[in-house]
């Protein structure tokens, strides 16, 4: 259990920075969060190629914990709410998990086949899940998410949708630029842990 801690502390690390960065704006489409959040995804897939999908679904499992503890946490300061709270943890569980499924089936193929198509999968699954359960409205409100139904044009240029699509999109096309940025230092991570590059 110790040799999966690294990756336990930086999961857990990566979990309570982006639900404290999440608070903070970044221009009209995105927080400081989207920028941290999908550095849990290199997490997962260094745990996966190093030590093997039962060690990545550890680390995923203590993510997840630690999601719900600040969930708690941020609904007792009233800083979030319970739709979103669930929205988090089920997008973040369930894209995890299909990160994992997925890398693993394409573990053998070349280095960066597994890792980029394991995040873009999960990823995607991650932003529609999330955002699909806090702000649409086809899922009854909680009384605190109707902003996110203003129609506005898509990232402030194209077409009207509502405001939530809007941040969806910006929000998976920054995951998109970090799963190809990641690929670096998932390369670097493994080749240091395993002592030689990862084989093709």
């Amino acid at each position: 259990m110790t040799r999966f801690l690294p990756g336990i502390i930086a999961m857990a690390a990566i979990v309570v920075a982006s639900n404290i960065l999440v608070q903070f704006v970044v221009g009209d489409w995105l927080t400081w969060g989207a920028f941290t959040y999908p550095l849990a995804f290199l997490v997962t897939d260094v745990m996966n190629r190093v030590h093997g999908p039962r060690a990545a679904r550890r680390v995923v499992l203590a993510g997840f914990v630690t999601g719900i503890a600040c969930s708690l946490i941020a609904a007792g300061v009233g800083v979030t709410t319970l739709r979103i709270a669930i929205a988090s943890g089920a997008a973040f569980l369930i894209a995890q998990l299909t990160d994992i499924a997925v890398f693993d089936r394409l573990r053998g193929g070349r280095w960066w086949r597994a890792p980029l198509a394991s995040t873009l999968i999960g990823s995607a699954l991650d932003t529609v899940l999330f955002f699909g359960i806090a702000f649409s409205a086809l899922l009854p409100a909680d009384g605190n998410t109707g902003w996110s139904n203003e129609v506005v044009p898509l990232l402030g240029q194209g077409p009207g949708v509502s405001l939530w699509v809007s941040l969806a999109v910006a929000d998976w096309l920054v995951k998109l630029g970090l799963a190809l940025l990641a690929l670096v230092p998932f390369r670097l991570i493994v080749r240091n842990l395993l002592g030689a590059a990862p084989k093709t």
